[in-house]
């Protein structure tokens, strides 16, 4: 019986999975032009399945010698001569999974090489009259070497010769991982394990400077996705809606291929196969709730680079517009590590799921600086027999804002305010209830949706900009009320005009035939 899988690779034959053929068509058209590229994605984007899928399609055409350089040691690297000895011991033992002839394996193997002039003549005398594609994936995990720099520059000048007509090389060379090149020679560079010559320009001189243009969208679209819940649903006859599962999950991972799998792997094995938007609901909220590989790598690297971790916050918090430029050295971290991407110009959280996972971050952060003593007072006020009471809740934090307001600067607050309202409405709804942010933060606004329970509730956050700009968040918010089909939301409105020690103003509104809880601290 097939099972959803997530953890390493997938294979069609135990696995669902989406159909990728057309991504594999895209990626062999770049082999059919005898390219060099470079696959670069975020951890579990799917590249080691994309890989194999690609190995099997190359089959009756070339001879894919696939290859990782995940945990082959570090002392394969500590030398030219141990690096040589050990790839061709890797390519030898990659071509016996192929169809070519023992004798021609055995070729490949029986040689003794110990420098790279001599690893580039046997290459030429095996390549000749065949065409063998490269495959490394993993390629990454050597970027602390100057060794693997030194392959990749032989791989570049055979490439070039053979352009030119005098040598005989790889037919394509695919290299796989999150760093591309560029990235691992720079970080060399910064670790000061890489010493670029006087006449080499560090910044743009890359060992990989002849690799074609990788382009092909590796993440997973509605109509993708719905190729592997048509399959799962052959199987088990649930009933689901199968399109609009597959928005609905489109709709919290943009297509992240691990994410979309967790998602059906939870529904199917934890929620007892309730595949309705309320089962995706559930699962997300499982999946924010639990400790997992991409996660841990997620927040290492957010704790490591503190320029990154400042624009996650600029963006989710303060809505801070930050254009979008993969020449911007931490905005094309974000992009390579996954979390963020070009949305029309602007930098963006890359899906729901992982914007949701830092908002945690920072709030749990935040969370622990605070004296929270108090809340579970709170708690009980806001919650009485399984239901939650918003306009309490907003009332609540007016008096803990009010107490806030007195021991901090206004420059604090602005910055903060809503980290603040969001640390203090999380352990309130922890455990029964579920948040999400709308992903556009504008005008000086933030939408969060709370479900708890069977009951919904729309709060918007605003900060004062005028009267004018509060009727225009009063039209903003019945908008999206409309959109959820609510007759009732919430207005918090931060106002910091107001001194400190001047009431607060909190009132129900209707507007429209519609019913609005204002609160302005």
């Amino acid at each position: 019986m097939r099972r959803f899988n997530v953890t390493g690779l997938c294979t069609p034959e135990e696995d669902y999975m989406v159909d990728i053929s057309g991504k594999i068509k895209q990626i062999k058209q770049l082999i059919d032009r005898r390219c060099y590229f470079t696959i670069n994605r975020a951890r579990q984007y799917g590249k080691t399945t994309t890989l194999n899928e690609l190995c099997k399609v190359l089959a009756d055409e070339y001879i894919a010698v696939s290859l990782s350089f995940q945990g082959i040691g570090d002392e394969s690297f500590s030398s030219s001569e141990l690096f040589c000895q050990t790839f061709i011991k890797q390519v030898a033992r990659a071509l016996r999974f192929t169809s070519v002839p023992q004798e021609y394996v055995g070729k490949w193997n029986d040689c003794g090489v110990s420098d790279f002039d001599e690893l580039s003549r046997h290459i030429s005398n095996m390549c000749e009259g065949k065409k063998l594609v490269l495959i490394i994936d993993e390629v990454d995990r050597t970027s602390n070497n100057r060794v693997f720099l030194h392959f990749i520059d032989m791989l570049r000048d055979k490439f070039l010769s053979r352009k030119a007509g005098r040598d005989h090389t790889f037919h394509s060379v695919i290299l796989a991982g999150v760093y591309d090149i560029k990235n691992i020679k720079l970080k060399m560079i910064a670790e000061g394990l890489y010493v670029p010559t006087e006449t080499e320009n560090k910044l743009y001189n890359s060992p990989w400077n002849i690799a074609a243009d990788f382009e092909v969208d590796m993440s997973f679209n509605p109509a993708e996705i719905e190729t592997m819940l048509r399959e799962y649903e052959t199987d088990h006859n649930t009933g689901m809606d199968i399109s609009e599962i597959a928005e609905d999950i489109f709709r919290y991972t943009s297509g992240y291929p691990f994410l979309v799998s967790r998602i059906c792997q939870r529904i199917d094995e934890k929620l007892n196969k309730e595949w309705t938007i309320e089962g995706v609901q559930e699962a997300v909220s499982l999946i924010l709730d639990e400790d997992n590989t991409l996660f841990d790598d997620m927040f290492k690297n957010i704790r490591n680079h503190e320029k990154l971790r400042e624009i996650l916050y600029e963006v989710l918090f303060i809505g801070k517009e930050i254009p979008f430029g993969v020449d911007d050295e931490i905005i094309n971290l974000g992009r390579m590590f996954g979390f963020l991407k070009n949305m029309d110009g602007k930098t963006k959280l890359s899906n729901k799921i992982f914007e949701l996972r830092i908002y945690n971050y920072f709030i749990l952060q935040q969370i622990k600086e605070e004296n929270s003593g108090g809340l579970g007072t709170v708690k009980r006020s806001v919650i009485q027999n399984g239901q939650f009471d918003m306009e309490m809740c907003l009332r609540k934090f007016a008096e803990h804002y009010s107490e806030l307001f007195s021991k901090k600067d206004i420059d604090f607050l602005e910055r903060h305010g809503r980290l603040l309202f969001l640390s203090y409405l999380k352990p309130l709804i922890n455990g029964d209830g579920f948040y999400h942010v709308e992903s556009e933060i504008s005008d000086y606004r933030m939408d969060i949706v709370v479900d708890f329970g069977r009951e919904q509730f729309i709060i918007e956050l605003k900060i004062w900009k005028g009267e004018k700009a509060e009727e225009k968040a009063y039209e903003q918010l019945l908008g999206y009320m409309e959109t959820k089909k609510s007759n009732k939301g919430y207005l918090l409105i931060f106002d910091f005009r107001l001194e400190k020690n001047k009431e607060r103003k909190s009132d129900w509104v209707d507007v429209d035939g519609k019913k609005i809880f204002e609160v302005i601290v």
